[in-house]
């Protein structure tokens, strides 16, 4: 028998030994994912036997990764410490880095890594976020989302690589190796994320309903999970949406049949938030969701009713057992039964100049060129500039959501570089910085003017939502900056920060030049380095680009495959120095 084939029989007899002797209580618990401190006391992770904490927003775990650390160290020694010493799993939503953690290295969300076109480099990102994870306590981590956004009003558009299957397919892949395929101290279990449809509702609704038949799933949704599956992701989480009128949380067929039948899934599928109250208590079990996010005062109502289902005969025990040896079977494959602590000596790896570069390398690949005119970039070193606009000197601005918080930050976050540090750091000519547009000088050549979308995360961030916050269009005092510089004769570089394509048909028209930078995160310094000419442009658009608010009045945004709707650039457009100077001339 080869070494694989022992190792899978070994961790096939612990599993099933450990679960012969579990009491429906104890299953129930490896079946509990709580939010430490919200939901729990450190004796409930004994006595109700936990099987995973969640940490996300609200109260932090400590003052620093050290802290972290003990934090989750003492609740694993208690998870030791029962009857049957099972290990707990930590999750985090490390969506763009260790993003909960400040201070942590923070890459571009995953529509600019989608830009880039960078499998290798996605690697990496994904190694690093897996490095940091450890460092800080965490053995899961809830990326990659490997959604197909149909429509820009979604919320969650920059959490998905791409509006291309197979663009996505390919960074899917590289995504799950890097985050699980470190040394054994240095990967975190992975998850593809939402299982399935998340972001092909109708209208863009976070939530919604799709439409799309079950073919078009197929074609269009399910290969990234297939190749997930395929690298061994660890686990799968369901999605909040609903799909042939279903919520995908209850849906049998598509979760036990397709995913973990056809496509021969066998790790875990966890639910999203407080999924047990909102999508349909025991049925979700049914359904085949494994291990339930039961939070925000979900507890005991899920174990309560769990335990009675069982009981009455509503679940199979053996759907029980499923979920359980999935569950365990993953604890086994992640060594925490021989190894359940974290490793203090992670921790001087978190930020460092090292992991930072590889970050500002994925800022740099990422920033898609949309027009040149007159050659205004690259920009000379000597320059006389204004940096304009407060989106210009605000890591917390250019980062988006899911950073430090959920919703993200308005300010400045440890160990970040923002775009004006990186023009200072290179610029030898002045640099004049004006927040709000309100001062344009005569004396300038150039203003770089940095525009975009505020921080948002989940339903927070849909166009036209319950929120009713965000607009397809630029905000009216970011356009008025643009105006203020044209009007002095100053050539203009737009720089826009968003999740996402914007309607931007105006500004575009008016900027000499225009650069589609995303959310590139902690390390501003990126766009400096190709704005100044130090690299050249390399990033394509990973989705069609709108060029009217019409494009949105079906269920559909323009990268709708029946060709109805024209965009103004298509998908893998993008020009650099060569290609925008022969245009030019």
């Amino acid at each position: 028998m080869q070494e694989g084939a022992k190792h899978d029989d070994l961790t096939r007899q612990r599993v099933e030994s450990l679960l012969a002797r579990m009491t429906l209580d104890e299953k129930i618990g490896q079946m509990t994912q709580v939010r430490h401190f919200d939901d729990i006391t450190p004796e409930d992770i004994k006595s109700k036997y936990i099987g995973s904490v969640i940490h996300t927003q609200g109260p932090l775990p400590g003052r620093d990764a050290a802290e972290w650390q003990d934090k989750f160290t003492e609740f694993q020694k208690l998870a030791l410490s029962t009857r049957l010493g099972i290990p707990l799993l930590f999750g985090v939503d490390a969506v763009h880095g260790q993003n909960t953690y400040e201070g942590a290295t923070i890459f571009p969300h995953n529509i600019g890594l989608g830009a880039s076109r960078n499998a290798d480099l996605v690697e990496k990102a994904a190694a690093i976020t897996a490095i940091e994870s450890r460092a800080t306590g965490f053995n899961w981590v809830f990326s990659p989302c490997v959604a197909i956004p149909y429509n820009e009003k979604w919320g969650r558009v920059y959490e998905a690589f791409s509006e291309s299957t197979e663009i996505t397919t390919e960074l899917t892949r590289a995504s799950v190796r890097g985050h699980q395929g470190g040394a054994d101290n240095h990967r975190v279990m992975a998850t593809a994320k939402h299982f399935i449809g998340d972001g092909a509702t109708d209208f863009g609704v976070e939530g919604g309903s799709s439409s799309l038949n079950r073919k078009e799933v197929y074609q269009r949704l399910l290969p990234p999970y297939q190749a997930a599956i395929e690298e061994g992701v660890g686990s799968v989480m369901a999605s909040f949406n609903k799909l042939d009128g279903i919520s995908m949380h209850a849906h049998k067929a598509l979760i036990t049949d397709t995913l973990k039948g056809t496509m021969k899934f066998n790790g875990i599928v966890v639910s999203d938030w407080k999924a047990y109250s909102r999508f349909g208590g025991t049925d979700i079990i049914n359904a085949g969701i494994d291990m339930v996010m039961a939070v925000d005062g979900d507890l005991d109502s899920f174990r309560d009713g769990v335990r009675n289902g069982v009981l009455s005969g509503v679940i199979p025990q053996e759907r029980i057992d499923d979920a359980v040896r999935r569950i365990l079977r993953q604890k086994f494959r992640w060594g925490l039964f021989d190894r359940p602590f974290p490793d203090k000596a992670l921790i001087g790896q978190i930020g460092t100049s090292a992991h930072r570069a590889v970050a500002r390398q994925a800022v740099r690949e990422s920033l898609v060129l949309l027009k040149n005119e007159g050659n205004v970039l690259p920009l000379r070193k000597e320059t006389r500039l204004a940096v304009v606009g407060e989106f210009g000197n605000s890591s917390g601005l250019q980062s988006g959501g899911w950073t430090v918080n959920w919703q993200g930050t308005l300010e400045n976050y440890r160990g970040a570089t923002t775009i004006l540090d990186g023009i200072r750091s290179i610029a030898t000519g002045e640099v004049v910085y004006d927040p709000d547009g309100s001062v344009p000088q005569d004396n300038l050549d150039v203003a770089v003017i940095v525009v975009g979308e505020t921080p948002y995360a989940e339903f927070f961030g849909d166009i036209g939502g319950e929120m009713n916050k965000y607009q397809l269009t630029l905000p009216e005092r970011h356009q008025r900056y643009l105006t203020a510089y044209r009007e002095k004769g100053i050539k203009t570089v737009v720089v826009l920060i968003s999740g996402r394509p914007l309607v931007v048909t105006p500004q575009l028209e008016q900027s000499d030049a225009f650069v589609a930078a995303w959310l590139p995160g902690s390390e501003g310094g990126g766009i400096a380095d190709v704005l100044f000419g130090e690299y050249d442009f390399s990033g394509k658009l990973p989705h069609s680009w709108p060029k009217a608010e019409e494009d949105y009045q079906g269920k559909y945004g323009p990268n709708f495959w029946d060709g109805s709707i024209v965009p103004l650039f298509p998908i893998g457009y993008g020009l650099n120095y060569g290609t925008s100077q022969a245009r030019k001339n």
